[in-house]
């Protein structure tokens, strides 16, 4: 279907790929694997013209073809759905969809016709998506099908898929699968970018390893394993599961009583209460938007007073009228679940982004105003180096970074605070096999040092694994506490969505 030979590809004196060759066949699911920056995500933007190879070529069906951009790509058959979603929220599903790909002038324009085109193409492939829904209203799960609807409705016979599980639940998880092997049926070809090495098995016929901006492996799936694909990803043996002691838990850090919060559909959180204690982990297990959002930015003081009702305690201290700045001041770390809207300002360098939150605090600012560039460096230098951010050029653009080199940005941040009450969602997300096993140590390091952590994630295997109490929200209501040790995946996701 697509042949990439000898590509290369530098961003000034990073080389992000190095002579690399991928052959993709027709009608099979085709996984690309590798740590972040490895160069995964930049060859297949070569592929769909977002990015010119510095040298080599690309073959489509045999023949040479010029992918100058997306235009030229979408042209040849190939569609990408990206790993951050580009849809409009305020617009409909289908008109989403038709954004850029309208036939005649806003005269012409049978916004009805394509309502049931998109519907139809919709219940061929039982994606279940309404044309006509507010892409707002949609679930992260939902959203993710109108991205491959846009592709398909513009003809893809290749699709590139960029992280496509990173924000689905379990179920969406299977039923997206389900999806891909229908269309793979139909005679689609399927490229899938991810750090997910069970549904790396799970779903594809071929897997291409990257590292380092090379390709170090091309294999059948049914020949592999996760442990020998996760040697070829990181150059050593990885830790696949998580070990840890058992918690020994101390005094109250944190207490929640009766929380509940509005937001601009109501109540997103009601009558929340629970503990959080110094030396453990607790975990929140839930569907994402049941209130597990509101929760995090409640405790870390990112929603108006007037939105709460009910009591935030911090080491006893009743914390509900206090700024974020004041949060953070008293020992309390928050690591966002989206990096991009919360965590990083993306056109500053990582100099700059590893200062924020401490940018008036000695040394970084001298207390008159003026910063105190050599410490700011020296911060940067050792939260890139420590937390293993690449490429290490404390001067570079935090847009530059893959997603999971940003996500280690955001949480070297944090961890250099030395926090009292670390609130994590997501931490993995986007993250690669390495570093998933790098960040896990420092939550579990964090906790057996004292501190308390508040854990947020939509990956089931991961909150259980590493939580010593496991909390089940649905609807923004704690609807459970369990027992990771003694309570199965299962029994969780059928709390979870209300189920018996």
């Amino acid at each position: 279907m697509i042949e990439l030979r000898n590509i290369t590809k530098t961003f000034g004196e990073t080389v992000a790929n190095d002579n690399v060759s991928i052959l993709v066949e027709k009608g099979t699911i085709h996984a690309i694997v590798g740590e972040n920056g490895a160069g995964k995500s930049t060859i297949m933007r070569i592929a769909y013209g977002f990015y010119n190879a510095d040298a080599g070529e690309i073959l489509v069906d045999g023949k040479a073809v010029s992918i100058k951009n997306p235009h030229d790509a979408i042209a040849l058959g190939i569609g990408m759905v990206h790993q951050h979603f580009m849809l409009v929220d305020t617009m409909t599903v289908a008109e989403n969809i038709i954004l850029g790909a309208e036939t005649g002038g806003a005269a012409t324009l049978d916004l009805e016709k394509a309502n049931v085109e998109i519907e139809h193409l919709s219940n061929e492939l039982k994606l279940g998506v309404n044309p006509r829904a507010l892409i707002e209203n949609l679930s992260v799960g939902a959203q993710q099908r109108v991205e491959l609807l846009k592709a398909l409705y513009r003809n893809a016979e290749l699709l590139i898929l960029d992280e496509p599980t990173a924000v689905l639940t379990p179920q969406e998880v299977e039923e997206f699968f389900g999806i891909l092997r229908r269309m793979r049926e139909s005679g689609k070809t399927i490229v899938i970018i991810t750090h997910k090495l069970e549904e790396v098995l799970a779903i594809s016929d071929f897997v291409t390893v990257m590292r380092d901006g090379k390709t170090v492996g091309n294999v059948k799936t049914s020949e592999t394993s996760a442990k020998d694909l996760a040697r070829m990803i990181v150059g050593r043996d990885v830790l696949l599961r998580v070990e840890k002691t058992d918690a020994q838990p101390k005094e109250n850090v944190l207490s929640v009583q009766n929380l509940s919060v509005k937001n601009a559909h109501g109540e997103a959180l009601n009558d929340v209460s629970f503990d959080v204690k110094a030396g453990e982990i607790v975990g929140i297990a839930g569907i994402e938007g049941n209130g597990q959002t509101e929760l995090v930015e409640a405790i870390a003081g990112l929603i108006p007073t007037a939105n709460l009702s009910g009591k935030i305690y911090f080491e006893g201290t009743n914390i509900n009228n206090f700024s974020a700045r004041k949060h953070k001041e008293l020992g309390i770390a928050h690591i966002p679940e989206d990096r991009h809207k919360r965590g990083l300002l993306l056109d500053f360098n990582l100099a700059e982004n590893s200062m924020l939150g401490v940018h008036y605090r000695p040394p970084v600012s001298s207390g008159t105003g003026l910063l105190n560039n050599a410490a700011i460096n020296k911060r940067a230098g050792e939260i890139v180096e420590n937390f293993d951010v690449r490429p290490r050029n404390i001067e570079l653009s935090a847009r530059a970074l893959s997603g999971g080199n940003q996500q280690k940005l955001v949480i070297g941040r944090e961890f250099e605070l030395n926090p009292k009450l670390l609130l994590v969602s997501q931490p993995t997300r986007g993250v690669d096999i390495g570093a998933i096993e790098f960040i896990h140590s420092k939550l579990i390091g964090l906790r057996d040092s004292g501190g308390a952590v508040l854990l947020v994630s939509a990956e089931l295997e991961e909150v259980t694994a590493l939580a010593d109490r496991l909390l089940v929200i649905r609807e923004g209501k704690i609807v459970g506490e369990v027992d990771p040790k003694t309570t199965s995946t299962e029994e969780i996701g059928l709390m979870m969505t209300g189920g018996n």
